[in-house]
């Protein structure tokens, strides 16, 4: 089963997941490169390279439970770029692999292959693109901790469409504060202005000598 068909069967339970993941880096927005779902719930960013001769990604950043994500997640580059990882000596050993079993589109750079995991940091691996198209990629020692990647190489790529402009972020806690923290605050203005009714209501109906109905003269 490939990966995004797994994400569509997991139904609600993992929405939740990919929602709460979704505002921590994962890959989708306009004017990006589509590499249709793979990278949904993944942990990390996405950054447009093109232009660069050489660029770096982290392997071992924070992300995905611990330090078990590629920082960035998503590249976009130029034919004949070359791409660093380089190891941040967290998370465990780590490698980087080609992931053509979980992957929608075709890999188009099959012999990706960092070789065995290691843990040291500083170790790098080198890889030049030299053809355009997609490529996904993963840790394997950490695949089921979703620790993906993905490059996208050359102008001529799917590219996701552009979102409705509501004006408002689509995650919720993204609103600027944390989603717990709306729900707080909703209840804070309940509570303020029930106590301002009860207390109108005290005022003037109540039995005090010193409200206007229903005291004693």
């Amino acid at each position: 089963m490939k990966r995004r068909d797994f994400l569509r069967t997991a139904g609600g339970a993992t929405a939740a997941v990919g929602a709460s993941t979704a505002a921590t880096g994962t890959v989708a927005a306009e004017d990006r490169p589509d590499f249709e779902g793979y990278l949904d719930g993944v942990d990390g960013g996405f950054a447009d390279l093109r232009g660069q001769d050489e660029v770096t990604v982290e392997v071992g950043a924070p992300g995905n439970g611990g330090d078990l994500a590629f920082e960035p997640a998503a590249i976009w580059i130029d034919e004949g770029a070359t791409v660093e990882w380089v190891w941040t000596g967290d998370g465990g050993a780590h490698n980087v692999i080609a992931d053509e079993e979980n992957t929608d589109f075709e890999n188009e750079h099959t012999d990706l292959d960092s070789g065995s995991p290691v843990d040291d940091e500083g170790y790098t691996y080198e890889y030049t693109f030299e053809e355009g198209g997609r490529t996904g990629y993963v840790c394997a020692p950490h695949r089921g901790v979703d620790m993906f990647g993905a490059v996208a190489v050359g102008d001529d790529v799917p590219i996701q469409e552009a979102a409705p402009d509501t004006g408002w972020p689509e995650d919720p806690g993204q609103w600027g504060v944390p989603i717990h923290a709306h729900w707080v605050g909703v209840a804070a203005m309940f509570g303020i202005v029930l106590t301002f009714v009860f207390t109108f209501y005290v005022l003037k109906y109540g039995e005090s000598a010193h409200t206007g109905h229903g005291g004693n003269q």
